[in-house]
């Protein structure tokens, strides 16, 4: 027994000193280099798991843009330092640092997922990482998301989102907004990507999708029972399913029975590179499981939000329901919407967008320096982690934003915001490529929601929950009211 506890406490105190020491390389590395340049200020927390938890602590709370604004305003800067998952990283706030790094995008800096994304997204060319299949990735999707290609999608997206409602809103006095526009936005994309419309095939991956983004998420460890392996389990199931799904498109495609090209799936496996060659089914199958998780969660919470402002604010809801009446009474009795229906709902895109400036889906990007390279001053030595366009460094920000708090949908009109000082997508060279995909689907959930109800809150005051987009905590109830007629 004696020997057994002294294994483990040597053991213990051995993994004490390799994350000890681990940390130490992680924030001392370079320490001699740029010696002109100071660091940036700031401080690396605790040691392992340096400022982590007050970090992630901040959005679990639903203040995410506490743990910058306290440091921009303790240290005087619109730069710092910290340490976070695991890792040394100089937080980079404002519009001049967003178009510094926009502008610097595999010059200075690359993307950066930390290694336990290798696990659950393990690509299907060994030598492949999360890094590469990204800038792959951007090229090849402005081909497929550009407003020329999605024009013809606009019907498809309003004829799922006119199935989801009447099969999860109409005759129903209360009902759960947050799950509902889960399942909506993951049922578009799966049709958009792939035309799969089956609500059965539909839920089954939903399914493990929400599995995997828990796990994306948890602490990395690959032990039966946790939520890291539960992941790793979840994101084979979907690997093994959309490549039996792109077998049974290419006997379709083969035989003549689908026309191949009608979605980004059928376009892909048509797709040659600059060497003739076609992309293997694993190498498809990798890129569709990434567009349905990026296509997923984000457009979802988006809308949920705007269901929770267009109550708050009757007049705002008055302004939309106008609007989209408008273009509703123009349609015949079954009439789908179309491109040109979309771009008459500008009142509703400002809306869309002030929802978006306050609660942004995702919270900025992390990003790793190439090279040494200075900035306002300080030195940022290579290796170290960039949290970059931090959206509520200038989304809340007074200077930028006059009284940032208030909603006030008139901000977006006309040439809208300076540049670089909004950026729910990105923005400059790094702009989403799906901006215009989540614009759409935005656009055709509020118009088939406000010409069927109004509604109003069961919990005033429900808390928001960031980890790692924002939701509702309770998923955000509320009470639907139809209108009568229907339109």
């Amino acid at each position: 027994m004696e020997t057994t506890s002294f294994c483990i406490s040597f053991f213990s105190i051995i993994i004490i000193i390799i994350f000890l020491f681990y940390y130490y390389c992680c924030c001392y590395r370079g320490e001699n280099k740029n010696k002109g340049a100071p660091w940036p200020p700031g401080r690396w927390g605790w040691p392992v798991i340096g400022e982590s938890l007050e970090f992630l602590s901040n959005g679990w709370k639903g203040e995410p843009e506490t743990f910058i604004f306290s440091r921009m305003s303790k240290y005087s800067s619109t730069v710092f330092k910290t340490f976070l998952l695991g890792e040394a990283t100089v937080v980079m706030c404002g519009s001049e640092s967003n178009k510094f790094l926009f502008s610097n995008e595999n010059k200075l800096v690359q993307t950066w997922w930390p290694s336990s994304v290798d696990k659950l997204f393990p690509f299907s060319k060994l030598e492949t990482s999360s890094n590469e299949e990204a800038i792959k990735m951007r090229k090849m999707l402005p081909n497929f998301l550009k407003p020329e290609a999605l024009r013809q999608y606009v019907g498809i997206m309003d004829h799922i989102t006119g199935k989801h409602f009447v099969s999860g809103w109409e005759n129903k006095q209360v009902v759960h907004v947050f799950p509902l526009t889960k399942k909506l936005t993951f049922w578009v994309a799966c049709r958009i990507f792939m035309s799969v419309e089956d609500p059965g095939i539909v839920a089954g991956l939903e399914e493990h999708l929400d599995v995997l983004a828990t796990g994306v998420m948890s602490v990395p460890i690959d032990a039966p029972g946790t939520p890291f392996r539960r992941a790793i389990k979840a994101s084979k199931h979907l690997r093994k399913e959309v490549i039996r799904i792109i077998k049974l498109r290419k006997i379709d495609c083969s035989s003549g029975r689908k026309e191949c090209e009608e979605d980004i799936l059928g376009h892909m496996l048509s797709a040659a590179d600059e060497n003739g060659k076609y992309m293997n089914e694993l190498d498809i199958a990798d890129k569709i499981l990434g567009l349905l998780v990026g296509g997923h969660d984000t457009s979802s919470s988006a809308c949920a939000f705007i269901v929770k402002y267009l109550v708050d604010l009757p007049h705002v809801y008055q302004g939309v329901y106008q609007e989209q009446m408008e273009i509703a009474k123009q349609k015949g009795q079954g009439e789908l919407l179309n491109w040109d229906d979309v771009q008459k709902m500008k009142y509703s895109w400002c809306v869309a967008c002030e929802v978006l400036r306050l609660v942004p889906p995702l919270q900025g990007a992390f990003r790793q320096a190439l090279t040494d390279f200075t900035y306002n001053g300080f030195a940022i030595p290579k290796g170290w982690k960039v949290l970059y366009w931090n959206a509520h460094s200038t989304h809340k920000n007074p200077e930028i934003f006059s009284q940032p708090e208030r909603f006030d949908p008139s901000r977006f009109e006309g040439r809208g915001p300076a540049p670089y000082t909004f950026v729910p997508f990105g923005g400059g060279p790094r702009m989403c490529p799906g901006k215009e995909y989540a614009r759409l689907e935005i656009l055709v959930f509020i118009h088939n929601l406000v010409k069927r109800f109004r509604w109003e809150k069961l919990i005033a005051d429900e808390k928001i929950v960031v980890n790692p987009i924002p939701v509702p905590a309770n998923g955000l109830p509320v009470r639907l009211f139809p209108h009568y007629p229907k339109i």
